[in-house]
């Protein structure tokens, strides 16, 4: 089956970003790392689930490339990668300008309809046996 309406960019790229970004404590940390790059340690510190479990959300957000490690001394700072969110960006966008277009033509019919409303029509009697006409 092919997949449309992906243009170039890789369903399976453009799958796993949306995967990663359907969880809320994905979205929070990406929203964190927006503001910097932070290490584990910072990332896990407003959260109350553990530090071990905000590692593995950081392994599902580096997967869909929407997070990189870095290498500072002995401190390994995650930050975020902006790539994957333009593509899916860009995915949404031709959807968007896609309805935009759908309802300027649906404006368009509405208001055509108020200004010149549709003459009632008089109805036809069907002929019948032994009518004159």
């Amino acid at each position: 089956m092919e997949l449309i309406g992906y243009g170039e960019i890789p369903a399976d790229r453009l799958d796993a970003t949306f995967a990663a970004l359907a969880d809320p404590t994905r979205r929070a940390i990406l929203a964190r790392l927006a503001s910097g790059e932070a290490s584990v340690t910072e990332l896990a510190a407003p959260f109350t689930i553990s530090q071990p479990a905000i590692s593995k959300h950081l392994k599902v957000l580096e997967r869909a490339g929407l997070v990189s490690r870095g290498r500072d001394a002995q401190r390994r700072p995650r930050r975020v990668e902006a790539k994957p969110l333009a593509e899916a960006n860009e995915w949404l966008e031709n959807y968007r300008r896609a309805l935009e277009s759908s309802f300027r033509r649906l404006d368009a019919l509405l208001e055509e309809l108020q200004t010149n409303p549709p003459k009632a029509q008089k109805k036809k009697r069907p002929k019948r046996r032994g009518d004159r006409r």
